[in-house]
C-alpha cells in the first residue's frame, strides 16, 4: 500500500467527528453479540481495503456492527460479506471466497472496497451531517485511486452519495437514476454502476442472486479489459 493510502488509512482511523457514532461504536464493542463474546472487537472507524492501483472501486454505505466493526475490514464477518465475497471469487476478483478477518490473506484483483460511512450508525441509519464529515474520506480514496475506471455501489444509498460527490466536484449534472446493472459515464474514464445490496433481505426476496451479481462483475471485468 502506499504512503498516501496508509496515511490516509491513518487519519480515518483515528477520526472522532460524529459524537453520535463514537458513542454507538462503544455500544457495539462492549456488548458483543453471544457468539462473539470472546473476540476483541476493532472498535474503530473501518478503512478500505484491496489493490491501491485498482480500476473498480466497489462501494457499500457503512461497516457492519459485528461485521467490520467487528473485523476491521469492510464487508467481512457478516452475511453480506458472505455473499459478496462467493460472488467476487466465482467472478475471479477475489482469491478465496470467504473473508472472515485482516489476516486471512484475502487478495483482490484490480479491486478496491471501502464504505461511504466509515463508521456503524444506529439502525444503519447515517445522519446527513455524518454523511457529510466522511465525504472527504471517501473523496480522498476515489481520487488517490489513479487507475480507477469503474464504480459499482452496493445499494442506493452508496449510490446516491457517490453521485454528490461527482457533482459537487466534476459540475456533473445529468439526471441519471438507480437501476441495477445500468452503466452511466461519469466522465471519459469513468463509469459509475449501481447495484441492488446483497443484503439477507435483498437476498432472501430474491431482489439480487449469485448469478445476477456474478454476472455483472463478469461485465464489470470483460469493460476494464477492453479498456486497457
Amino acid at each position: 500500500m502506499s504512503i498516501k493510502f496508509k496515511n490516509l488509512n491513518k487519519t480515518i482511523i483515528k477520526c472522532r467527528k460524529c459524537p453520535r457514532l463514537v458513542k454507538f461504536i462503544k455500544k457495539v464493542t462492549t456488548e458483543k453479540r453471544k457468539q462473539n463474546i470472546n473476540e476483541d472487537y476493532w472498535g474503530k472507524p473501518v478503512t478500505g481495503f484491496g489493490d491501491t492501483r485498482a480500476k473498480l472501486l466497489i462501494l457499500g454505505l457503512a461497516p457492519a456492527a459485528h461485521g467490520g466493526t467487528r473485523t476491521g475490514r469492510a464487508f467481512t464477518g457478516d452475511k453480506s460479506g458472505e455473499f459478496l465475497f462467493k460472488c467476487l471469487h466465482k467472478a475471479k476478483i477475489s482469491n478465496q471466497s470467504t473473508s472472515e478477518n485482516l489476516n486471512d490473506g484475502l487478495k483482490l484483483r484490480s479491486t478496491y472496497i471501502t464504505n461511504i460511512l466509515k463508521c456503524v450508525p444506529p439502525g444503519d441509519k447515517p445522519l446527513k451531517y455524518e454523511l457529510n464529515n466522511c465525504s472527504t474520506y471517501l473523496e480522498q480514496e476515489i481520487f488517490k485511486l489513479k487507475r480507477l475506471k469503474i464504480i459499482v455501489t452496493l445499494g442506493k444509498l452508496a449510490f446516491d452519495n457517490c453521485l454528490k460527490i461527482y457533482r459537487k466536484k466534476y459540475n456533473f449534472t445529468k439526471k441519471i437514476k438507480f437501476k441495477h446493472g445500468k452503466f452511466y459515464k461519469l466522465s471519459n474514464n469513468l463509469t459509475l454502476i449501481p447495484c441492488y445490496h446483497p443484503s439477507p433481505r435483498n437476498v432472501n426476496t430474491k431482489v439480487i442472486s449469485k448469478t445476477k451479481m456474478i454476472n455483472l462483475f463478469k461485465k464489470v471485468l470483460k469493460k476494464n479489459n477492453e479498456n486497457n
